[in-house]
């Protein structure tokens, strides 16, 4: 199977790639997010390095990339992908407790999905991380991500971060929304939204998914034995 490009637009829906090495399952997730009003997929591809030439010739919104495919697999097309694209990765894989989770997240992944998953939290999750969010399947909780994280050496914190944000911080960690955190803080959500936007780009983050890695790695979340 050859890749297939589209045409950029101007504005419009959310731009998405699609790459997977197994045809049925990139045909079906092309044929189910090209029929959502909001989305189009404007590229899809059988393997990582085709990915990466069709990112740089349509700069994709949201690309979702297997994490095990010939030629370059998705974790190392995600870090291609990031050095020159301000796309938010989706990683597909086929087992929720991939040993591969932790190594997508941190080089760049904003969020994972099952294969099986279904129609429309496919396209919603299209949608969760084209809003910036961070999204992780069901069965790969904060859980995965801490053991994962217990694995690695703690690194220190080079941001400056007020002791606010550090507790905004420690509250996306926990797995807590806008609303959430508002409501822990008695503050507004606008103000909650005002200081996650400051400390990701304090840190040089993209997203909360690594927020959450970053609280680990730093220490201000000790994962449970």
């Amino acid at each position: 199977m050859s890749a297939d490009v589209r045409p950029a637009t101007a504005g419009g829906p959310i731009r998405v790639l699609v790459a997977d090495d197994q045809p049925i399952v990139l045909r079906g997730f092309a044929a189910v997010l090209d029929a959502q009003p909001d989305i189009t997929v404007v590229g899809t591809a059988p393997d990582g390095a085709q990915a990466v030439l069709l990112a740089r010739d349509t700069r994709p919104d949201v690309a979702l990339l297997d994490i095990r495919m010939p030629e370059m697999g998705g974790i190392e097309a995600a870090r291609r992908i990031l050095e020159t694209e301000a796309t938010r990765i989706i990683m597909i894989t086929t087992f929720d407790l991939d040993d591969y989770v932790y190594d997508a997240l941190t080089a760049g992944a904003s969020g994972f999905l099952l294969k099986d998953v279904r129609a429309n939290d496919l396209a919603e999750a299209v949608r969760t991380v084209a809003r910036g969010d961070a999204l992780l399947a069901p069965k790969i909780t904060r859980r995965l991500i801490a053991e994962f994280a217990r694995q690695r050496r703690p690194r220190a914190d080079g941001g400056s971060l007020t002791p606010r944000e550090v507790e905004v911080l420690r509250l996306i960690a926990q797995g807590l929304s806008n609303a959430e955190i508002a409501a822990a803080l008695v503050v507004t959500e606008h103000t909650v939204k005002t200081h996650v936007a400051r400390l990701l780009a304090k840190l040089g983050l993209r997203d909360r998914t690594q927020a959450v890695i970053h609280a680990y790695e730093t220490g201000l979340i000790v994962p449970r034995p």
